[in-house]
């Protein structure tokens, strides 16, 4: 089956998914039966190109990669704003992967809006529309008969959604803990190893792992999202990150490390969502558990999440949370699903 792919964003996700892509062409045509035809590529810095003929997606990357313009690399209509670019590309699927925006989850949302109210399927890793809009969205969706897929919202690639909605349909779901952001995991375990909080995050800083301003991750607002996207899948809520109680790590200090670790514990950054069948409450604080616990093992940049059910108890998965890669393999998995 051929499906026609507009892709708007082609930063570092949108090129880690368009590798896999490349990189398992034969593999999916050969397993899933997929094909998958770029009529569109659409990015605020490398301009916007629609050509129904289809575009060479390793000459996209390898232009862009030069730092030369789409538009210049190739023929077809150009120069669309996101809004005209939708319309033009006459895709089956639009994969929207812009930049995060926790404040008004724009310009995402409008992207999302007009390619689901124009009858296309939208798989997104944007964490902001799904945290601000996700009723809103869902409900376009099944108005208009398409799908809204977005697993790579929380913990990237990891399936922490997929298990959540597919591997644990029919279980009621109590409550959801989790290390829902790799950058503070990792400066508390390079605290851990004697570094101040300033010391860790200068070293996440220079690995990468946290961005120049780091209070998307320090101040606890990116895994604010991920519990409540979460948390609204699991307990059919409307949850906004404003309601979130929350508590970053710039207060914990070198000596509320070492006290807890001489007392067998760990400090890390939990969220946590929970339902007494009546409300849903959700926080996102530091917090102590025992090392040897399941939480206590997860280190570095690695994320964690626990499923309490009704059938199968407490239910784990842990793996990578974030990168070009990880995000790109969570766009393929929702591709699949689309055909499956």
């Amino acid at each position: 089956m051929e499906l026609k792919l507009a892709l708007i964003g082609f930063g570092v996700v949108g090129r880690g998914f368009t590798d896999i892509l490349i990189r398992k062409k034969e593999f999916l045509q050969r397993k899933y039966n997929l094909m998958v035809k770029y009529v569109g590529i659409c990015d605020m810095k490398y301009g916007s190109i629609v050509n129904h003929s289809g575009l060479d997606p390793h000459k996209a990357l390898e232009a862009v990669r030069a730092g030369n313009s789409l538009e210049k690399s190739f023929d077809g209509v150009k120069g669309l704003s996101p809004v005209e670019f939708i319309d033009a590309s006459g895709a089956d699927v639009v994969v929207e992967a812009t930049w995060t925006n926790l404040d008004t989850g724009e310009p995402a949302i409008t992207h999302i809006k007009k390619a689901l109210s124009t009858g296309r399927h939208v798989i997104t890793t944007n964490k902001g529309p799904i945290a601000l809009a996700y009723r809103e969205l869902s409900n376009l969706a099944k108005a208009k008969n398409v799908k809204l897929l977005f697993s790579g919202t929380v913990m990237s690639g990891t399936p922490s959604i997929r298990t959540l909605v597919r591997g644990l349909a029919g279980c009621y779901v109590s409550e959801i803990a989790g290390i829902l952001n790799g950058t503070t995991n990792y400066i508390l375990t390079k605290m851990e190893e004697g570094l101040s909080f300033n010391e860790a995050l200068r070293d996440a800083q220079q690995k990468g792992y946290a961005e120049a301003d780091p209070t998307m991750d320090v101040d606890a607002l990116d895994p604010s999202a991920k519990i409540v996207i979460l948390a609204n899948i699991a307990f059919e809520s409307d949850l906004k990150p404003k309601d979130v109680i929350r508590e970053g790590i710039r207060n914990v200090t070198l000596e509320n490390i070492k006290d807890a670790l001489r007392r067998g514990k760990r400090v890390k950054l939990i969220a946590r969502a929970w339902s007494d069948g009546k409300s849903v409450k959700v926080k996102v604080t530091p917090e102590e558990v025992d090392i040897n616990s399941f939480f206590g093992q997860v280190k570095g940049t690695v994320n964690a999440v626990m499923f309490r059910t009704d059938s199968l108890g407490d239910v784990y998965l842990i793996g990578r949370g974030a990168g070009g890669e990880e995000a790109g393999q969570a766009i393929l998995a929702d591709l699949i699903e689309l055909i499956l």
